[in-house]
């Protein structure tokens, strides 16, 4: 596994929009770029990353802009601007030959693993499942973010979860203001694993099965003495798409040799049967030990993943700790 350089003081961060462009608020991409600076960091930013739309260009270009990044000598780390819909209809666009020549650190969340997961597991190349770059922009700086600056910068790559988190969606309010005690639960009273951590958001991952992007198999033969832990971050999946994707994901081989899995928080719950999302992945997933409602995905706050790299979780008395550790 290769692990590009992290951010120092003077680094350079190159930001492309693969999916959707920030252009609806300006304010807010002036705001997190502006705490990025403060944390003494130069951007660069590709040309089509403030257009408005859920495109931020056509796939062709945002294919290439993301790829000028890794080609660019001046850009030490790459992050995508925002989320989206739309992040697949770049990747037959993508060149990977390219990144995995130049490889350095790519960090998005939500569509962007659409290119991060792939990135990973076909080049060998860790990616850093945490913010985009647009998402910088609260004040004062909540605790997940310092969380996410100190591991972009390599300080710490240890994380524990949170104590209380926020109940409504991040966009329907600027500040971070968590109201809810932590709810997380497990299939199992105690759980201490290892493995290389791999995972994203879920509503993107399905999409991947079974396509030219879906090296999951190879992966997993790669580095199956090593075990894995899947984490999922799920937008919007009802608990029923959820437990079929889970299934399918599971007859596809993707869990083998999976030591845990780790499901966030999902930000738009539904169930049509009245089957509950913990039922769900519990069903699919046997007796793979599965730790429910973490801080992982569109909710607040939320860890930071390094996809690629070793983890050591531990789950007890409600509370988990991971550790990452880059060999």
């Amino acid at each position: 596994m290769i692990y590009p350089k992290f951010l120092q003081n003077g680094s350079t961060i190159g930001i492309a929009a693969p999916s959707a462009g920030v252009g609806d608020d300006i304010g807010q991409w002036e705001e997190s770029c502006a705490l990025l600076q403060t944390e003494g960091f130069f951007i660069k930013e590709t040309e089509s990353v403030r257009n408005v739309g859920d495109r931020s260009a056509d796939a062709v270009t945002r294919a290439k802009e993301l790829g000028s990044l890794f080609s660019d000598s001046e850009v030490d780390f790459v992050m995508c601007a925002a989320g989206g819909d739309f992040l697949d209809e770049c990747l037959p666009y993508v060149d990977l030959d390219l990144m995995r020549a130049n490889p350095k650190w790519l960090m998005g969340a939500s569509d962007p693993t659409g290119i991060l997961y792939p990135y990973t597991i076909k080049c060998d190349v860790a990616t850093i499942y945490g913010l985009n770059a647009g998402s910088y922009s609260r004040y004062p700086v909540p605790d997940y973010v310092k969380d996410n600056l100190s591991l972009i910068k390599g300080e710490s790559l240890t994380e524990k979860s949170y104590p209380m988190y926020m109940s409504i969606p991040p966009f329907a309010s600027d500040d971070t203001h968590y109201d809810r005690l932590s709810d997380m639960t497990c299939s199992r009273d105690y759980v201490s694993a290892r493995g290389r951590c791999i995972g994203g958001c879920i509503d993107v991952l399905k999409d991947l099965i079974g396509t030219p992007f879906d090296a999951t198999k190879d992966f997993l033969s790669r580095y199956k003495d090593d075990h894995f832990i899947w984490y999922f971050d799920n937008f919007s999946l009802g608990a029923e798409a959820f437990y079929r994707t889970l299934l399918q994901m599971r007859y596809a081989g993707w869990f083998d040799d999976t030591e845990a899995v780790i499901v966030g928080r999902t930000l738009f719950e539904s169930s049509d049967t009245g089957l509950s999302y913990r039922e769900a992945a519990e069903m699919a997933l046997g007796d793979i030990p599965v730790i429910h409602r973490a801080d992982i995905g569109h909710t607040l706050p939320h860890f930071t993943m390094i996809n690629g790299a070793m983890m050591e979780l531990v789950y007890k008395d409600s509370q988990m700790d991971i550790t990452f550790s880059l060999v």
